[in-house]
C-alpha cells in the first residue's frame, strides 16, 4: 500500500511540474521579435492559446517563425 501512495505522489507532482513548465516555455517557432534577416509574410492568424495574432517570418533558410504582432 505505502509504495502505491509513493508511486502515484510522484505521477502528481511529474505532472503538476509539466504543467508549470508549460506555461513558460516557447512553442516551436514561436519568437518574442523578428531577427535580422528575417522577412515578414502577409500570414496572420490568431492563437488560439494565447489569444494573440501572430505574424510569420520567414528566416533565410526558409523556417517560419511565429512573431505577435504589434498591437496600436
Amino acid at each position: 500500500m505505502p509504495v502505491v501512495v509513493i508511486v502515484l505522489s510522484l505521477v502528481g507532482v511529474a505532472v503538476i511540474v509539466a504543467v508549470v513548465i508549460s506555461l513558460f516555455v516557447r512553442r516551436h517557432g514561436e519568437s518574442d521579435q523578428p531577427q535580422a534577416g528575417w522577412t515578414p509574410t502577409d500570414e496572420l492568424f490568431r492563437d488560439p492559446g494565447t489569444d494573440r495574432t501572430m505574424r510569420v517570418w520567414l528566416d533565410r533558410a526558409g523556417e517560419r517563425h511565429y512573431v505577435p504582432e504589434q498591437q496600436g
